[in-house]
């Protein structure tokens, strides 16, 4: 069996498809930049601490 042509006709279509999609994300998603203050930042990645669990509450009783 020869395979070479299918090779080729595969690898151009894959590609194709880079190419097409590199171009794609170049025109609708290079441009957009979405401004982040560093302190939104930390406080998202190390939120602060968790609240403490009301000792009145009944056992296995969430808030």
């Amino acid at each position: 069996m020869n395979d070479r042509p299918l090779l080729r006709h595969l690898s151009w279509i894959v590609l194709l498809k880079l190419v097409l999609l590199t171009v794609l994300w170049w025109v609708f998603f290079r441009p957009v930049q979405v401004p982040v203050h560093p302190d939104t930042a930390a406080a998202h990645i190390a939120p602060g601490p968790a609240p403490a669990a009301d000792p009145t509450a009944p056992q296995g009783v969430r808030p």
